[in-house]
């Protein structure tokens, strides 16, 4: 047999076995309903990939249960780094700071490690600012995280197969001089569906998902109460995610006169948001998260109704936080980089998208979705309690379009449409 010959026969065996392959894998997919395979083709992008890195890097805790998986890391304050709901080879949903901690540096101001659920306390600005010491300007030079939420650890104190328990002390001095004695909990459990259907009453059969809950409590240590007087602490959950050209925040609001709930959505953080980004009716917020473009809205408090979420089109994902809040409670920190009229007209829901800043540099590009305790008036020994649930979905169109229906109440075509 000739070489032509022989090259032209291990073609056709090469091609009938790529077909094979391509045939079989359509098959277990159409078993299995999985859906079309993520379209990012960077490895950075691949929850395996990113396990192998964070391994390298630091300790680790892994829960997973089938193809859900979360990362937590203890050493920044047990934050879930990243999560997949296909297994290995799926997509890492949490925005990682892969070149920070490769240097292994300690910045100043802030070390933005990322990841996709972390504890935070407010508030950042104002007269009872705890990011800022007494008598300074607001300014970013002054700005400084407290260490406890930023690079010092917390402590595992139970683990099991589904949930881990964390625990960290700190003590705080705020703008206006009081101390603040603290004692953290923060509980982080892996869901399965049928905890989801009961928490949601969402159907997540047919499709892949991944969901946590964590129970983050603070405890006042300390001999003296918190009062509004002197300045209160709230527990604020951030959530860093990875952004692309597609992405569009979903937040329902309760309608209602705006004397009496406040404004649909408060976009004054960083300066108003163009209404090619931004785009309020009187039930539901879009807000477009590309991470091209820096801005900042809130949602008060007497207009959140327990859920937001967002939909990257490129990627196929559905990403769902549920929040149940105290019914009636208005007083919420503010966050404003000021001397503040109204310490505690601060919002319950956030969302902030990243993007360039004056001199062209930025930290991401990553979109953020937050929730915000009430302030906590505690007497010592007393606790509050913020929980929440994060969801991630992929599957097929026809079922992504009933679950955004029924969790955000609102069609995916118009979602996908919002700033035609």
């Amino acid at each position: 047999m000739s070489i032509t010959a022989i090259k032209m026969k291990n073609l056709n065996l090469t091609y009938f076995l790529v077909l094979t392959i391509l045939f079989t894998a359509c098959g277990e997919r159409k078993k299995t309903n999985q859906h079309i395979p993520m379209k990012s083709t960077d490895s950075t992008g691949l929850y395996s990939y990113n396990r192998q890195f964070l391994k390298k890097h630091t300790e680790i805790i892994e829960l997973s249960d089938g193809n859900s998986a979360i990362i937590l890391v203890p050493a920044w304050q047990g934050r879930v780094m990243t999560s997949t709901s296909e297994g290995d080879n799926g997509f890492s949903f949490g925005w990682i700071n892969h070149k920070l901690i490769a240097s292994g540096q300690i910045q100043p101001h802030i070390n933005a490690y990322g990841g996709e659920e972390r504890f935070w306390l407010g508030p950042e600005g104002g007269q009872f600012s705890i990011f800022f010491t007494k008598g300074s300007s607001f300014t970013f030079d002054n700005w400084q995280t407290p260490a406890i939420i930023d690079n010092e650890p917390f402590k595992i104190v139970e683990q099991s197969g589904n949930h881990v328990l964390f625990q960290a002390s700190a003590s705080l001095v705020n703008y206006s001089g009081f101390k603040f004695d603290l004692q953290i909990k923060r509980k982080v459990t892996l869901l399965q569906a049928k905890q989801v259907s009961e928490l949601s009453g969402i159907n997540l059969k047919g499709v892949n998902y991944v969901a946590y809950r964590s129970e983050n409590t603070i405890i006042n240590a300390g001999k003296y109460e918190w009062k509004k007087e002197t300045g209160l602490l709230s527990v604020w959950m951030l959530s860093m995610l990875n952004p692309s050209p597609d992405v569009t925040v979903v937040i329902p609001v309760k309608e209602g006169d705006e004397n009496k709930l406040g404004p649909v959505v408060n976009d004054n953080y960083f300066g108003k948001i163009a209404s090619d980004r931004l785009r309020a009716t009187t039930s539901h917020v879009f807000f477009k998260a590309d991470g091209n473009s820096r801005g900042k809205i809130g949602i008060s408090p007497l207009r959140t109704k327990g859920v937001m979420g967002s939909y990257d089109f490129k990627n196929n994902i559905l990403t769902l936080v549920f929040c149940d809040l105290p019914e009636g409670e208005t007083a919420y920190v503010n966050s404003a980089w000021e001397i503040q009229q109204s310490p505690y007209s601060g919002d319950a829901f956030n969302s902030y998208n990243d993007g360039p800043l004056a001199d062209g540099s930025r930290m991401g590009p990553f979109y953020e979705l937050e929730t915000s305790s009430p302030a906590a008036m505690l007497e010592p020994g007393q606790s509050l309690t913020h929980s929440q649930t994060i969801v991630h979905i992929t599957g097929p169109r026809d079922k992504m379009e009933k679950l955004v229906l029924k969790t955000l109440g609102v069609t995916l075509e118009t979602v996908e449409k919002a700033f035609e």
